[in-house]
């Protein structure tokens, strides 16, 4: 199948028109951010735009953090480096069974002789280098903290591959690794990135299958928070955190108020200290990269209509409700909207139980048009996890074995795997009843 933004464009008027639904009245759109979907100009979202003016597009979410870790690594050189050495790290030290059974060996042995460390059945969990991956934030935080645990163990499976390598540059990889791993710069961005990567909590409700919006849209606005805090007042203690490490594992630890040196020219002056490079050149620099890129990426979204449909959150009692957003969100869906206290909606907690709640009560016959708005900003998503893992799962149903199915098949069978959730709640028995009652069977099941 081709995968072009027509052919795409055209395989979705199929499949409308097959349903006997009208394209026209598609009012969201929700896609990653391929070329072929997210085009200006010649994208499937620019060309249904062009037809359905009303089909607002919403970047999702997920990919849209994750663009945010790629841009700042892209952009800050020791980060780019951090990253490109951590890399190298988990290929070279996962590069065969012998040294992933020595890293785990080498964590046993350390875990015995520590006796802070409390030993037994549940206690503790084997541990190894994790690869980041390219569309998750959470991702490249696994692989620092496994790093961070793990520092000591990696050093001596890193001069084990320098001593007894067979291959010359795999021993001048590892002697690079151990130089870089080392120094007072590793730590101190290896802990920045922690830190950075820890204000997760964005990351994890993008991965969720039931997506709230609201939700996500707040959270945005939490992370951007947090980051601009922590630029203000969190270098002393990350300092602290980098100085404990540094001592720990006998790092030399870099002496704040001496002036600072360029490491490829010695000779020339710089007239500033180490304390106000690594705070204004590097700490405040990197910060300031995250929260530009995470301002940048997500106010390409539809502010605007997300933040009018944050009016018709039920949260709290109603505190987001705005008149004045409600009415702008009516007149963004022009074609759809024509110009007591309940206490049964006091303690609802998003919009798809405010929805349920309005045909419980038949509010939504009343209230036509605030049913409708509800049901618009419910069709909107803000992630395309759940999608993305429908894909994912095809690989499991379509193998080699089963590579000739046709596509009916393949679509019941992905339906089973993919809610096999809910389906385990069907009992074999009734599937035997229906399928017994379908028609006139030879036997009885």
């Amino acid at each position: 199948m081709e995968t072009t933004a027509l052919s795409l464009k055209a395989a979705i008027v199929e499949l409308f028109a097959r349903h006997n639904l009208s394209i026209g009245r598609v009012r969201g759109q929700g896609y990653d951010g391929a070329s072929n979907i997210s085009g200006e100009f010649n994208g499937l979202k620019a060309l249904i735009l062009k037809e359905i003016s009303l089909a607002y597009f919403v970047y999702c979410f997920a990919h849209q953090l994750q663009l945010v870790v790629v841009g700042l690594a892209t952009k800050h050189y020791e980060i780019y480096r951090l990253y490109k050495e951590l890399s190298n790290l988990v290929n070279i030290v996962g590069g065969s069974c012998k040294r992933i059974d020595l890293l785990r060996e080498t964590q046993r042995e350390s875990l015995g002789l520590n006796s802070e460390v409390e030993t037994g059945s549940g206690k503790l969990q084997e541990l190894s280098l994790a690869r980041a991956g390219d569309t998750r934030w959470i991702s490249h935080e696994k692989t620092i903290l496994c790093l961070l645990t793990l520092y000591p163990s990696v050093i001596d499976v890193l001069e084990y591959i320098e001593k007894s390598g067979e291959f010359s540059n795999h021993q001048n990889q590892a002697r690079g690794l151990q130089e870089f791993m080392k120094t007072f710069n590793f730590v101190f961005y290896l802990h920045l990135m922690k830190y950075i990567l820890g204000v997760n909590t964005l990351c994890q409700a993008l991965q969720r299958k039931d997506q709230d919006m609201l939700n996500a849209v707040k959270l945005v606005k939490l992370t951007d928070e947090s980051l601009k805090c922590y630029r203000l007042e969190g270098f002393d203690s990350l300092l602290e955190d980098v100085t404990s490490f540094c001592e720990k594992y006998e790092i030399e630890v870099v002496d704040m108020e001496a002036e600072y040196v360029y490491p490829r020219f010695k000779r020339k002056k710089t007239g500033i200290t180490n304390h106000h490079h690594y705070v204004v050149n590097n700490f405040n620099t990197v910060l300031d990269m995250q929260i530009q890129e995470l301002g940048s990426r997500f106010n390409e979204v539809t502010t605007k209509l997300l933040t009018n449909m944050s009016s018709l959150s039920p949260s709290c009692n109603f505190s987001a409700f705005s008149k004045v957003n409600l009415l702008n969100l009516a007149e963004m869906y022009p074609c759809d909207c024509d110009f007591d206290e309940d206490k049964r909606f006091a303690n609802l907690s998003g919009l798809g139980d405010l929805a349920k709640m309005m045909v419980k009560t038949s509010l939504h016959i009343d209230c036509p048009l605030v049913y409708r708005l509800i049901k618009l900003s419910l069709v909107l998503p803000v992630a395309t996890e759940s999608v993305e893992r429908c894909f994912s799962s095809m690989k499991n149903v379509k193998t080699d074995l089963r590579n000739r199915m046709g596509d009916e098949y393949m679509n019941d069978s992905c339906i089973c795997y993919i809610e096999r959730e809910f389906l385990q709640q069907v009992s074999v028995k009734e599937a035997m009843q229906r399928f017994q009652k379908m028609k006139t069977r030879r036997e009885q099941l």
